[in-house]
């Protein structure tokens, strides 16, 4: 069976964006055909902390409403290098906890991470969404894989905008972000678009 999960950003004992998570795991439920799901809040509720600090409280679950949970201490990671990677046929519509493929295209990158291209069309990274820089504005793009619960969040404040990126128009915008669950807009590193290693007309793209 199937395992899914969800990564929630705990910091002085308060969850984050835990009504996004919620509905994302409804929706998981739902589309496999499940009436019932699993009630986070409870489940956070019962973990009964007392430790202050940043944490991502880690919960693997399945469709038999099974669950486990981890509390890990979290750091910001900053990446060194990224490379678009193209996966046509790649699809992570649901936060399986299997990452087989996602592992594959990372290890033949060459790459600290990867930019996984979709029919030409920019999408994520391995661990989160994206953002891209143009006149001082912020972008993500509309060909997502996840539509993650932080890329939701700021969408609804309108802190970015959602737009096409694509292998022909990526240099146009300066600078990116990744953003999850755990990496805000605020406090996410920003790289210049040349942390790409492979932009266009540097070097073929790689294809599993």
């Amino acid at each position: 069976m199937s395992r899914f999960i969800e990564s929630i950003k705990v910091e002085n004992l308060k969850p984050f964006l835990l009504e996004l998570h919620q509905k994302r795991v409804n929706e998981t439920f739902a589309h496999f055909g499940k009436d019932e799901s699993l009630d986070l809040a409870k489940i956070f509720k019962l973990l009964a902390l007392d430790e202050m600090g940043f944490f991502k409280l880690r919960i693997v679950y399945d469709l038999d409403r099974k669950y486990s949970t981890q509390l890990i201490p979290y750091a910001l990671p900053q990446v060194g290098s990224f490379a678009l990677v193209e996966a046509n046929c790649f699809d992570y519509s649901f936060k399986f906890e299997e990452r087989k493929e996602l592992n594959n295209l990372k290890l033949h990158s060459k790459a600290e991470e990867i930019i996984i291209v979709k029919n030409n069309h920019i999408t994520d990274t391995s661990i989160g969404n994206l953002v891209f820089l143009k006149d001082k504005n912020w972008y993500t793009p509309s060909g997502f894989l996840l539509n993650g619960v932080m890329r939701q969040h700021l969408l609804q404040l309108k802190k970015i905008k959602e737009t096409v990126i694509t292998l022909q128009n990526i240099q146009e915008f300066s600078h990116f972000k990744m953003i999850n669950a755990l990496n805000d807009f605020h406090d996410a590193f920003v790289y210049p678009i040349d942390s790409i290693i492979n932009l266009p007309n540097s070097q073929v793209y790689l294809e599993l």
